[in-house]
């Protein structure tokens, strides 16, 4: 056949292919963490498909022209459909974002055993919340978002002022530990403030290990530890802005963003700004139902490229607030006054922590933190000035022995603390050295043991031991036991922890030297995870906690109704109860996460068992939420319940209730996505309207009467009734159990470039 033949057949044929080649779409699949590789991506009701590669890439090639529905599917994420319009040798480029469903078990944990272990695999029960639970009913700062969390309630503390603290499993918030990367950057003075002002969009997951952690993390982690991981930079968008407004003036502003510095090393930078300066008074005692805040956070995250992939990252934060509340015509002159009341917090704070893998062969990590916080405040006429400083340091060897995997640790905490009360004379300045060892024994191939010891010294108190077991039974691929003990200790700091000790309201009486509080915890965890045959996935996660505490340092408000006394428990306190999350995911794109707690959280003394006050006892919470396809519109709804609680009256003359009522905060929201990096989402919260004023009288006692002018005391100084008085009250800003904001929308905007 002659060369020139040959040649013309091949163009022909070469021109068929390329004129049969049709439409094709091109694109990348990513979540809110990282591209997703071996996602099926396929034309419904055809044969034409393909699959990402290892970078989340892919093409469907020669597709004829028509209307297609495009599908996206992979374990672990919500189910994508889309449809789209082709017209002749048209090339599409579409980006699809898919959504992480119920189905990530095996994602990475560290706060169980300070190893990165699948979830799944760990020993210690953690639970994993990402970027997108708290994007379901956002919120300002973590604090307000953990309100959905099953066993986890945000507490406020005061009317006035509207401090809070965490509670886990009815435990206070003094009893819980918070840790930015693993460092416990937070403790006593500022709890709350080590969970607000992180962008969330610089926020990789939010780790929660209920139960005491001291044996790895030492005093504060009684009750459990919040472990709040920020993104790595293949993880972070390279820039993300997200802000919203309230209907009633709130303001919040996200903004992250990365860099390269040079070409072993990147930075990520994260602000936060939050303000609301309206005077609301929806229930019409004369004072602010919500404070006045201006705060603004500032982090800032460098990573370092090193050989052989060895860790090394610093992080910083500075962190300033200025919140009052109080009477309506109060203003800055009257700061620590006696002519309007109001608490006036001024708050500034800056943190630095780092890890450092050491160039050995054998894997030896440095991690340090230290944070500086300082406080002025003024609660009425009565001044807090407090001061403190926690410095950290701590070297881990991690190391694996045949079927043994050691971690062997040294720290060294560093406490100082000084305020202007009578309860700290000389600043409370304290060295604790500590060193710990832990070994996770694989037993067999269903079976694991965890054993761990902490020793740690207080020249206060003398030597401390915590000790820990978990035993983990993996009964099938779909069905694991867990089975945990340890002990925790606390060393106390009073007046870092009480609001209501600093009011001004109550007189506060120590009546000893306080000792360190002790527990002994038992938890028993079963993990079920459940494959239908039509797609639909669904996880059963069922605990049930006993914890025991000795020298308890319980506020005692009923002896005294003007008094608060402290003493370490003559008697022991326990906190007992079952929890369950059933979470699934409907092939529609329909998935529900349902939480409830029930539970016994009392103190006994002299034979006498009283339930504890502030903690219900059950709680319930719900996240609900669909997927329109077309358009792309997401709807959440979210909520909790919560069951009676005792509260801080007054005494028998004061007419609040005594008991909460069955109370319920829900919300909804719309989020729409058809729009390039750009979301916009709006909603309502606290639908029902609901605030602590319903049912009572009044929640502030002598709102009308803040520095006690009015008020007559016999001459053991108790209030006596008279006719401006018939209660015998005196001013009280500390029945709360809720937040006082009512109903109000809100919407907000989210852009993020990756």
């Amino acid at each position: 056949m002659p060369i020139r033949t040959v040649c013309c057949i091949l163009c022909m044929l070469y021109g068929l292919k390329t004129w049969t080649q049709g439409a094709s779409i091109t694109g990348k699949v990513f979540s809110e963490k990282h591209s997703i590789p071996f996602v099926n991506l396929y034309l419904k009701n055809t044969t034409i498909g393909s699959s990402t590669d290892e970078l989340g890439m892919y093409t469907i090639k020669n597709i004829a022209p028509g209307t297609y529905t495009l599908v996206a599917s992979v374990m672990g994420y919500v189910p994508f459909e889309q449809r789209i319009s082709l017209s002749e040798n048209e090339q599409l480029v579409l980006n699809i974002e898919m959504e992480a469903s119920a189905e990530r078990l095996d994602e990475m944990v560290v706060s169980g055993t300070l190893k990165a272990v699948n979830r799944s695999e760990s020993p210690v029960p953690v639970e994993v919340y990402s970027p997108t639970f708290l994007k379901q009913n956002p919120t300002a700062n973590i604090f307000e978002a953990l309100q959905n969390v099953n066993g986890v309630r945000p507490q406020i503390n005061c009317n006035v002022c509207n401090t809070g603290d965490i509670h886990i499993n009815g435990l206070e918030g003094p009893y819980t530990l918070v840790l930015i990367d693993g460092m416990p950057i937070v403790s006593g003075l500022g709890t709350v403030y080590g969970l607000s002002g992180i962008p969330n969009s610089l926020i990789e997951q939010i780790e929660i290990v209920k139960g005491p952690a001291s044996s790895l993390y030492g005093s504060e982690a009684v009750g459990g530890l919040i472990n709040i991981i920020t993104k790595n930079n293949l993880e972070a968008p390279d820039f993300a802005v997200d802000t919203f407004l309230t209907g009633w003036g709130e303001y919040n502003v996200d903004i992250g963003a990365k860099m390269d510095v040079g070409k072993k090393s990147n930075v990520l930078l994260g602000i936060n700004y939050f303000n609301f300066d309206q005077l609301v008074d929806n229930n019409g005692d004369n004072f602010t139902d919500l404070t006045i805040q201006d705060r603004i956070s500032l982090f800032q995250k460098w990573s370092f490229q090193r050989a052989e992939n060895r860790i090394f990252s610093l992080a910083g934060r500075y962190f300033y607030e200025d919140r009052w509340g109080g009477e309506l015509q109060w203003t800055p002159e009257f700061r620590g006054g006696d002519e309007i009341y109001g608490e006036s917090i001024y708050t500034s704070r800056w943190e630095v922590l780092g890890k450092y893998q050491l160039p050995l062969d054998e894997k030896v990590l440095f991690s340090f933190s230290y944070n500086d916080h300082s406080q002025n405040s003024v609660y009425g006429d009565t001044p807090y000035i407090a001061d403190q400083r926690i410095g950290f340091a701590q070297m881990t060897w991690d190391k694996k022995v045949g079927r043994h995997d050691l971690l062997l640790g040294t720290s060294l905490r560093y406490n100082f603390y000084n305020d202007n009360t009578p309860a700290t004379p000389l600043a409370d300045e304290v060295w604790i050295p500590s060193i710990f060892i832990q070994d996770e024994v694989a037993l067999a191939n269903k079976h694991s043991l965890l054993l761990g010891l902490r020793y740690d010294y207080d020249n206060r108190h003398g030597a401390i031991y915590t000790p820990r077991t978990a035993y983990r039974f993996k009964i099938s691929d779909n069905d694991i036991l867990r089975l945990n003990a340890g002990t925790g200790f606390r060393v106390v700091n009073l007046f870092t922890e009480d609001h209501a000790a600093l009011t001004g309201a109550r007189d506060v009486i120590v009546t000893e030297a306080l000792e360190p509080e002790r527990s002994v915890n038992i938890n028993l965890n079963y993990l079920k995870k459940i494959y239908s045959s039509n797609g639909t996935f669904a996880s059963l996660d069922a605990s049930a906690f006993y914890t025991r505490f000795s020298n308890a340092i319980l506020p005692d408000y009923d002896t005294n109704p003007n008094q608060i006394i402290y003493d370490n428990l003559d008697g022991f306190s326990e906190s007992k109860g079952i929890s369950a999350n059933l979470d699934v995911v409907f092939p529609n794109g329909f998935k529900f996460l349902l939480g409830a707690t029930f539970q016994d959280v009392s103190q006994t003394e002299n034979g006498i068992k009283t339930s504890q006050i502030l903690t219900e006892s059950y709680t319930g919470t719900w996240n609900m939420g669909y997927t329109f396809q077309n358009p792309r519109l997401t709807i959440d709804y979210t909520g909790n319940l919560y069951g009676p609680m005792r509260l801080p009256t007054l005494g028998e003359t004061d007419p609040r209730s005594d008991f909460s009522p069955l109370w319920s905060i829900q919300n909804v929201q719309f989020t729409y996505k058809g729009l390039k990096d750009i979301e916009i989402y709006g909603g309502i919260k606290n639908l029902l309207d609901w605030t602590p004023n319903r049912g009572n009288p009044f929640i502030i006692a002598r709102a009308n009467d803040p520095f006690d002018r009015e008020v007559v005391f016999d001459p053991n100084g108790n209030p006596v009734a008279t006719p401006n008085n018939p209660n015998a009250l005196t001013f009280d800003p500390s029945y709360v159990y809720g937040p006082n904001q009512g109903i109000r929308g809100f919407l907000g905007v989210r852009y993020r470039i990756y």
